[in-house]
């Protein structure tokens, strides 16, 4: 069977949990009904959360750890653990592995230098969608280097890709270019730029491919001069050797293959075909394009997140991947009020971009009720193209096939 995840590397909430926790239920009862009936076979678990980074503390929190509990009720639902980032922040999972000592892993398999490894087993899921091998994992970074410990993450995943012999991508997206600045010389962590650069190196000798590349756009917003050398070359004096600054359809390109891109918090949901009670009929022809499921869930101003978001689904959109937006959890207060920029502003109004973007050929944008809801909001009647989103809905678009699609599994990136 192949497991669906996600993947978790930074604090988690119980509204998180709590949505999640529906959508698992709506997975089960719907696509799965026969896994509630018995204990999963080693490694044959239909559902796992990897569990890495302040993630981890949502398994002892008062408000997290009963949900976690419930989730484990699910014969087939596995949680794996990372065991040096237990240790590092002190965390005992004793309490929940007592209780289901299959289904709570805080030990990793072991990596080529015989050291536990977490991302050996993050890859191990990862490389489900194209066996046999060689095949490539992708990363998307969103955060900057030393003050995000986040951005460790990417480097640490495709070391363990190279390791099973997977070929690897950088997608260096909002913050995330910052991993690529020449000169980096940290007195007190691992240097980012120069593990980079020692990848490219190690995948050259592998014979494997290894492709870094980071957004353009925002680049150039954060001092990275470019200049094109007159073949056809972006060059710049601010990137490591191996990172090349590039238009965000050049990210978009390698989205429209099929293998499995990861993130500091994203998902890989495998379709299953043989569901007889899928209220969608599969395409005997349709695009064979992973579909894309973004769920923005920051406020809209105070980060660069939700414009970014927006931003990437529709590049996404616009190159033929059926691209879904989801308003949920702090995403939802880009919906709500009319929001006035002051006219000597350069900042984009979220509102007017949904405006501008509804109606793109493949794109679809939805408000999560609850999560309105919960906070006592109220959509902007203005914003038509947004539709409203219940729990039935959300494990729809996250567990059925979208229409006219034949791909196998669907990316879920949370912004």
């Amino acid at each position: 069977m192949a497991s669906q995840f996600f993947l978790f590397t930074g604090t988690i909430t119980q509204e998180r949990l709590s949505w999640i926790e529906e959508s698992l239920k709506f997975f089960f009862m719907r696509l799965y009904p026969e896994s509630l009936l018995h204990h999963a076979k080693k490694d044959d678990f239909a559902f796992t959360f990897l569990l890495t980074g302040d993630s981890l503390y949502s398994l002892i929190d008062p408000g997290t750890q009963p949900l976690w509990e419930i989730f484990l009720s699910f014969p087939s639902v596995r949680i794996i653990c990372d065991r040096k980032e237990l240790d590092l922040r002190g965390i005992a999972v004793e309490r929940l592995k007592m209780k289901n000592p299959d289904q709570v892993i805080d030990h990793n398999s072991l990596g080529l230098n015989g050291r536990q490894s977490f991302w050996k087993d993050v890859v191990k899921l990862a490389r489900q969608n194209e066996q046999p091998a060689p095949s490539t994992i992708g990363y998307l970074q969103l955060d900057s280097p030393y003050m995000h410990r986040t951005a460790l993450y990417p480097l640490l995943c495709l070391s363990a890709a190279l390791e099973v012999h997977a070929s690897i991508d950088l997608y260096a997206y909002l913050d995330g270019v910052h991993l690529g600045h020449t000169g980096q010389n940290p007195t007190d962590a691992q240097n980012i730029g120069a593990g980079l650069e020692d990848l490219n190196d190690r995948a050259a000798k592998r014979e494997l491919q290894c492709q870094m590349i980071a957004c353009g756009r925002c680049a150039t917003a954060r001092g990275y001069s470019t200049w094109d050398d007159g073949q056809g070359a972006v060059i710049s004096t601010c990137a490591i050797r191996p990172f090349r600054i590039r238009e965000m359809n050049a990210i978009v390109e390698q989205f429209k293959r099929n293998h499995t891109i990861l993130g500091e918090s994203a998902g890989d949901i495998q379709i299953r075909r043989d569901n007889p009670s899928s209220a969608f009929n599969r395409p005997e022809k349709g695009s064979q394009l992973p579909p894309i499921t973004i769920l923005i869930t920051k406020t809209p101003y105070g980060s660069e997140r939700t414009y970014g978001a927006l931003s990437l689904a529709a590049a996404c959109a616009h190159e033929g991947i059926t691209t879904r937006v989801v308003f949920i959890e702090d995403g939802v207060h880009a919906l709500t009020g009319t929001q006035v920029i002051d006219p000597e502003s350069r900042i984009f109004n979220v509102q007017e971009l949904i405006d501008v973007i509804a109606g793109t050929a493949n794109l679809q944008m939805y408000a999560f009720t609850p999560s309105l809801q919960m906070r006592n909001l109220a959509k902007n009647r203005k914003l038509t193209a947004v539709l409203d989103l219940g729990i039935p809905e959300l494990g729809q678009i996250l567990f059925y096939p979208a229409d006219n699609s034949f791909a196998d599994h669907q990316r879920i990136i949370f912004f």
